[in-house]
């Protein structure tokens, strides 16, 4: 694509607007879309996939980085000013504590790939450790292909970026993907640090998930997820 953008999940049954363009393959794997294939335009999309892959993930981390070390200074200072002579800091040291605890797992979540490979798990188990308080219409054979690990961690963060009382998910088959809507709570709250919210969720679901998170529509937020083959 000239824009190097995502317009859905990587599959045939997914082609972006305009064209006509013709899918790109390499090994089997579809890795862009282009006016004329060919290995060599198949090589050079793969090369482009993992070069923006690697500056999202790069940009994230600054900004994740820069944020860490901005909490980590507020709580060296509230951590002095309690121990001479300022025993009110004490609770804002606790929190501050807490919120650099925070925000060190997010630069965790970014920087680190899921050690556990791809296999199919059912999607109600990984919303019972990640999502316990959401409603939830499921199909009962939603099984999704994936990292547990990754998992996890991406539905427990859409939740911080999403959570509160009234969120609702739900899941749907869409050709050889599970398409997981996502609607907020109705005291949806903003993130103190957006970089944990969509950008990081983004990362987690293209990257490490090999699936699409399409924010675009107004009332929540849509996952699309590989589905495992039916045996």
């Amino acid at each position: 694509m000239p824009d190097h953008g995502r317009h859905g999940p990587a599959d045939r049954d997914f082609p972006p607007p305009g064209g006509p363009w013709e899918a790109v393959s390499l090994n089997g794997k579809l890795v862009g879309w282009a006016e004329h294939g060919g290995l060599a335009q198949a090589r050079r999309c793969a090369e482009i996939g993992e070069q923006l892959a690697d500056e999202e993930r790069s940009h994230l981390l600054g900004r994740l980085g820069h944020k860490l070390r901005s909490a980590v200074l507020a709580l060296q200072e509230s951590a002095r000013q309690a121990a001479f002579g300022r025993p009110e800091l004490l609770e804002a040291v606790f929190e501050q504590a807490q919120e650099v605890g925070r925000r060190a797992a997010a630069v965790e979540a970014a920087a680190i790939q899921p050690k556990d490979a791809a296999r199919g798990v059912v999607l109600g188990a990984v919303l019972n450790l990640s999502l316990p308080i959401a409603a939830r219409e499921l199909p009962a054979g939603a099984v999704v292909l994936g990292s547990e690990t990754a998992l996890v961690e991406a539905f427990a963060r859409i939740q911080e970026w999403m959570g509160g009382p009234g969120m609702t998910i739900a899941a749907e088959p869409v050709g050889s993907w599970w398409k997981i809507s996502v609607a907020p709570g109705g005291d949806r709250k903003p993130l103190a640090v957006p970089e944990m919210g969509e950008p990081l969720i983004r990362l987690i679901v293209d990257i490490h998930l090999e699936g699409w998170l399409d924010a675009s529509p107004p009332d929540g937020a849509d996952i699309y997820l590989p589905a495992q083959a039916s045996r």
